[in-house]
């Protein structure tokens, strides 16, 4: 069952290096060195289940009911859009990320400002699931190139989504706990402003992909 599995976290890779969202908010965290534990967890696990549901056939439900999928679709532009103007906004307050894990800071002397960790699972979450997109393609893609691979035997498509669900971990595991190397890169706050107007743009781009979608 190995072929499977191998088949299962390439497809999960070449789905989920894509920049979006999703990853712009675990690529800051892990700048940040802000509750990268927990986002990682989120965005694994919630991957692990929407895989397992397109596995478990799901997907053709979630095809048929596209009003839901309309509903969630609005809900995270307007999700989107307002993490964009919160990224901008602190842009015009340039913020410095200490590469010795002492976190942001609104200029010498000011004490570390850090989100709590309620407010980061909570936007980890929307930004996870009110996303149509990651049904799209987490639950009917890699639904669909599971099946294909039971050759007889359903315990095929299983090994495809183990081998996904791995794809996914490794990638948010590199990605956040990766992200410190890049910190000394960001000491200076024109960096760190330059990086939040990019994951403004990001954000933007894709509510307007969304929008007209």
């Amino acid at each position: 069952m190995l072929a499977p599995a191998v088949a299962g976290l390439l497809t999960t890779l070449s789905l989920i290096v894509a920049i979006g969202a999703q990853n712009a908010y675990v690529l800051r965290q892990g700048l940040l060195r802000s509750h990268v534990g927990v986002v990682v967890v989120i965005c694994a696990l919630s991957d692990a289940v929407l895989i397992a549901a397109g596995v478990g056939g799901v997907g053709a439900f979630v095809d048929e009911t596209s009003w839901a999928l309309v509903v969630v679709r609005w809900i995270g532009v307007a999700f989107l859009l307002w993490y964009a103007a919160a990224s901008l906004r602190r842009a015009t307050r340039p913020e410095s990320l200490a590469a010795d894990g002492e976190g942001a800071h609104d200029g010498p002397g000011a004490k570390r400002v850090q989100e709590s960790r309620g407010a980061v699972v909570g936007k980890t979450v929307l930004l996870t699931w009110l996303n149509p997109h990651v049904y799209l393609d987490t639950v009917l893609l890699i639904g669909s190139i599971a099946a294909a691979h039971d050759g007889g035997a359903v315990a095929g498509r299983w090994w495809f989504g183990v081998g996904a669900a791995l794809g996914s971990v490794l990638w948010f595991c590199g990605l956040g706990f990766g992200a410190r190397l890049l910190a000394p890169l960001l000491a200076k706050p024109r960096s760190w402003q330059v990086l939040e107007i990019c994951i403004a743009a990001t954000m933007v781009v894709v509510a307007v992909k969304l929008a007209l979608a």
